[in-house]
């Protein structure tokens, strides 16, 4: 058998997606998602020192429905990245190393991430913040 003919590491190509694959990638995808999303905390801060009329632009500009789309799915990336890296804190504790558990586990991220989300964006809403 000649090495040529077969990747030399595991590769995309020969394996399917796992939900632990997933969810590492999605992890880190996240993590620059956040860094990137500060640029918008730091678009709303400096409108809010800026006075008042530049602050009513910036809601203008964030209340527009892309950029409530764009605020939307930033809540979900912050509220996976947590509840992941709660996930692998618990890792570090050496726990929660068998299949079931870490696939239980990550759907437990997935659903509370949803869930938080959900619940933040209804009290956003029900507050009259949005």
């Amino acid at each position: 058998m000649t090495a040529g003919k077969r990747p030399l590491s595991p590769h995309l190509q020969v394996y399917r997606p796992q939900i632990t694959s997933v969810l590492s990638i999605s992890h880190r995808f996240t993590g620059a998602v956040l860094a990137v999303g500060l640029l918008l905390l730091v678009y709303w801060l400096a409108a809010l020192a800026a006075g008042e009329a530049a602050y009513a632009a910036a809601l203008g500009v964030l209340g527009s429905w892309p950029v409530r789309v764009v605020l939307f799915l930033g809540v979900f990336a912050f509220f996976y990245h947590l509840c992941n890296g709660i996930r692998h804190l618990w890792w570090d504790t050496g726990r929660g190393f068998e299949i079931a558990q870490v696939y239980r586990s990550g759907w437990i991220v997935l659903l509370a991430s949803a869930t938080l989300t959900l619940v933040a964006w209804g009290l956003l809403l029900a507050g009259g913040g949005a």
